[in-house]
């Protein structure tokens, strides 16, 4: 329980229509979860607005509601009005978890590509020096032993409050958190401070009809984290990086390649084994060191190099950062299956054509025999993803195997014949295997010495959805299960 007038402390506000001293019971934004005593926040998104369910959550029990347009309820009922209720969710849950992040250490990352990697690794170094560390983000959040799957990049206000409330609950001193900029166009991450914002890169991604407008507004968005935050941890050699930091409040730090970068990278070269791939480089600037790290291609030295900045802030040894990158491992990104000695495999969550060229454009600096790439895509989505990923993989590959990749209410020969579209266009051998575990099979039972060969698209997912229903699908266990059969 908590009285109203508490909870809208940090609001600014206009109270239509009854008092602000009763007690709440719950926060409600969803109609459907309207309990008595509630307060009932009206959000308007792309498809649905909390407004027109008033009559319905007052018969529920709500005893105050939270808007942002003229409503007619009621005289025994609450209304306060807000200029936005998005805003106002983020500051009443804040609010609600007695401002949670207040006894927490908030690093958020955002950038077209790189958080997810970027926030496991900054965990793994700050857990290595004995911190005790929160994670949210696209695959999961992390709560002490408690993991919860992740339904979007940035959750609802509401839900990144109470997780840092039970962050702090567990003991955590610190939280890293993947931000995406319709988080932060949706004010999901206002009503706090962040001790670090961190822009990693931009790229023309998320424009669209429910996303952004233009590109200028995608920028627009990323550069709200720097109004929002103490320290800002910028990649110089992007190239809109002074555009994402305008406005800023925050004190600047750099990396990058550049020599003007407050952290360089230099010294960098690839190291190959069997079955391994990494790359190894010196940092200059604020830490001065040689970093390995067991993970290809130069977005790892990205990754790796933006974690340093951030862990520089807290009291990490060059040892404990040495140690943890090492070891900091995410799952299905470029994620190393040691099945042989002769050829390298792994698992990545490249799902469109510019993750994917990305991936393979790094594979081809290690000088593959041959450079394997097996994939498919995903039913009842864009046709024109299709045909750039088969140009893509054609274009790069030496041989593709188009398998299927969440079929959803498509056939999969329809999606593979599509993929075929675009391998047309280039001279790339291609072989199509439907069935996912026998393309994997296949690729096992006829890899060559030298190979890399990628299983791209799964990533971390483990399942196939195949008609609406979602069934157990991950190719881990596929890869042992084809190892046990091709031994026999």
């Amino acid at each position: 329980m908590e009285k109203l007038e508490k909870l809208l402390e940090r609001l600014d506000y206009t109270v239509v229509q009854g008092k602000t001293e009763i007690e709440i019971t719950e926060l409600v934004y969803d109609s459907r979860k309207v309990t008595k005593g509630c307060l009932f926040i009206c959000i308007k998104g792309a498809v649905v607005d909390g407004h027109t369910f008033i009559k319905e959550v007052i018969e529920k029990g709500a005893v105050a509601i939270l808007v942002q347009e003229e409503v007619e309820v009621p005289e025994s009922v609450t209304i306060v009005k807000v200029e936005d209720t998005r805003y106002g969710l983020a500051l009443v849950s804040a609010a609600w978890f007695h401002y949670p992040a207040e006894k927490l250490r908030v690093i958020g990352v955002t950038g077209t590509k790189g958080k997810t990697t970027t926030t496991y690794m900054v965990k793994s170094i700050l857990e290595n020096a004995g911190y005790k560390v929160g994670l949210i983000g696209t695959i999961e959040a992390i709560i002490g032993d408690k993991v919860i799957p992740a339904n979007n990049t940035t959750p609802e206000s509401y839900i990144i409050q109470e997780y840092f409330y039970q962050m702090v609950e567990s003991g955590c001193q610190c939280v890293v958190m993947e931000v995406s900029s319709q988080g932060l166009m949706m004010h999901r991450t206002s009503g706090f401070t962040f001790e670090m914002g961190i822009f990693t890169n931009i790229e023309p991604d998320h424009i669209g009809p429910n996303e952004h407008a233009s590109f200028e507004e995608y920028l627009a968005c990323k550069g709200k984290l720097f109004r929002q935050c103490n320290i800002g941890i910028i990649n110089i050699d992007d190239e809109h990086w002074e555009k994402v930091i305008e406005g800023h409040t925050c004190k600047i730090e750099t990396f990058g390649f550049s020599s003007h970068a407050d952290l360089c990278a230099t010294n960098t070269h690839l190291i190959q084994r069997p079955g391994y791939l990494g790359v190894a480089y010196t940092t200059e600037g604020l830490v001065n060191m040689d970093v390995e790290i067991d993970v290809p291609g130069k977005f790892s030295i990205y990754n790796s190099l933006t974690a340093i900045a951030i862990c520089r802030h807290f009291n990490v040894t060059q040892d404990d950062m040495k140690q943890a990158l090492q070891k900091a491992k995410v799952k299905g990104r470029i994620e190393m299956i040691p099945v042989s000695e002769d050829f390298t495999l792994m698992i990545d969550y490249a799902h469109n054509a510019m993750s994917l060229e990305s991936l393979l454009t790094t594979l081809k600096e290690y000088k593959p025999k041959r450079l394997v790439c097996l994939f498919g895509c995903g039913g009842n989505r864009s046709k024109l993803r299709r045909y750039e990923m088969g140009e893509v993989s054609g274009r790069l590959a030496d041989l593709t195997i188009i398998t299927s990749d969440n079929p959803r209410f498509e056939e999969p020969q329809d999606i593979i014949d599509d993929i075929k579209i675009g391998i047309s266009k280039t001279n790339g051998r291609y072989i199509e295997i439907i069935d996912r575990k026998d393309a994997i099979k296949y690729v096992i039972e006829y890899g060559q010495p030298g190979d890399i060969i990628v299983l791209a698209g799964k990533g971390h997912e483990d399942y196939q959805e195949i008609r609406g229903k979602k069934y157990p699908m991950d190719e881990r266990v596929l890869i042992q299960e084809v190892l046990k059969e091709l031994s026999r």
